[in-house]
């Protein structure tokens, strides 16, 4: 049977109890190396995404949403851009109220030799920190994933089920799963066996096309999580993560692992996006821009909160019967000058001249583009300048020479493939945030 909550503890105000209870702890810094160039300056966690936001905001609008206002971000790889974000959006929070989002570099809490050698070993030199305000129980996310998800569902699934540790899990194709850590569940829920990305993951059951998959969410009480960590530090066998060492670990003792599937806010589908890959990523944006997209980024009672700079609206100039907009999004300060945009989506700041054709096109901020260019199915790191009559995305063998090329024949440029620099346009602005650094 599923493990839900009862009538009582799945009451509102048991939930916010426990949300008041608990700390989250967002990992934001690994390296993100299957994004290639569009993390060569920038952590993955702030790869901007879906027009106006960073991956981050995900994780930590739903922190906010599920009345979770405690909150460390840990950070450690081309965190600048990154803590900016933060800095300049998520600051907002009351002190006096025990609300925060506290940023926490790497800083070889442990050892003078290493940094976070993995996702268990950055939480535990974080530990004392996580400690000191005195939380029941600590939530553990990953900050580069893209959901909507009530946490205080998990929190009293957790609680209701007496489990020792409980993992958010969702369906995945079985030919994705060796990219996750796959689990066995029997009929309440409990996790019998789990393998951190395995090279033949096993299918469910009762669905032999798709594998159960770890989240990385994960809900511990406090005081069992140092017992676990105190034991994985102390093991120097151990790769010191939670999907490859904790969690079998705990296993193996016999204590009680819940998995808790995952569902979005009441009303919402369930929609979870691993955007590791720049394919993923590149589908996942393109998937906003459908008629019926499957995740409902303008929906008022589950806000995507994020900072944005203060911009002038998005301006079309002689886009008459010379121009054609269709499933696309423009961000603020954009101007698009009689060109058609099919399934493109601008972020902030972005120019596009005269009799341009992109189709299939995201444009990070403050890229230009020439006049009479045409772009298909193609990445443009933020402040890339196309020059004019730019064609990129008809051949592919020709884009490999100057740029990368996904496996799924996407085409990704920055401005280092550009033999560009760093560079602000004549008369513009931008705001503190509004473009990344270039190292």
């Amino acid at each position: 049977m599923n493990i839900q909550p009862g009538p009582e503890r799945s009451s509102s105000r048991f939930i916010s109890r426990l949300t008041r209870d608990t700390v989250a702890v967002v990992l934001a810094g690994g390296r993100g190396t299957r994004l290639g160039p569009l993390t060569d300056w920038r952590a993955k966690p702030a790869v901007p995404f879906a027009g106006k936001f960073r991956i981050i905001d995900f994780a930590l609008s739903n922190c906010v949403n599920s009345q979770i206002r405690r909150i460390l971000v840990l950070t450690q790889y081309k965190s600048h851009s990154l803590i900016k974000h933060l800095l300049n959006g998520w600051t907002y929070m009351r002190v006096e109220h025990g609300e925060f989002v506290d940023i926490v570099p790497a800083q070889q809490w442990v050892s003078e030799e290493s940094w976070y050698r993995g996702t268990a070993d950055a939480v535990y030199q974080t530990l004392d920190i996580v400690e000191s305000y005195g939380p029941g129980y600590v939530l553990i996310l990953a900050g580069d994933h893209i959901y909507n998800m009530d946490y205080g569902e998990m929190l009293a699934v957790h609680v209701d089920s007496g489990a020792d540790l409980t993992v958010g899990c969702t369906q995945v194709p079985l030919a994705d799963a060796r990219h996750f850590g796959v689990m066995k569940v029997d009929a309440n829920h409990r996790i019998t066996s789990f393998r951190e990305k395995p090279s033949n993951p096993e299918a469910m059951p009762d669905n032999p096309a798709m594998a159960l998959a770890s989240m990385g969410i994960y809900v511990f009480s406090m005081r069992y999580l140092r017992m676990r960590l105190d034991e994985d530090a102390a093991d120097d066998a151990s790769a010191h993560d939670f999907g490859k060492n904790v969690i079998p670990g705990t296993l193996s003792r016999g204590d009680k692992v819940q998995a808790f599937v995952f569902r979005g806010p009441a009303g919402t589908p369930d929609y979870w996006r691993d955007v590791g890959t720049l394919d993923a990523y590149f589908r996942s944006n393109m998937e906003l821009l459908s008629e019926r997209p499957p995740l409902n980024i303008y929906d008022g009672s589950w806000p995507i909160l994020t900072y944005h700079p203060q911009l002038p609206p998005a301006e079309f100039v002689g886009c008459g019967s010379h121009c054609h907009i269709e499933n696309s999004m423009v961000s603020a300060g954009c101007q698009v000058k009689r060109s058609n945009l099919e399934a493109a989506m601008l972020f902030s700041n972005v120019r596009i001249h005269e009799d341009c054709k992109l189709q299939g096109v995201l444009a990070l901020p403050g890229c230009e583009i020439g006049a009479g260019s045409r772009i298909s199915n193609a990445i443009l790191d933020n402040r890339c300048t196309i020059p004019p009559g730019t064609v990129i995305g008809e051949n592919l063998d020709v884009d490999r020479q100057r740029f990368h090329v996904t496996e799924g024949g996407v085409v990704v440029v920055n401005r280092k493939m550009l033999g560009q620099g760093v560079r602000y346009r004549p008369g513009l602005m931008p705001g503190p945030n509004e473009y990344d650094n270039p190292s």
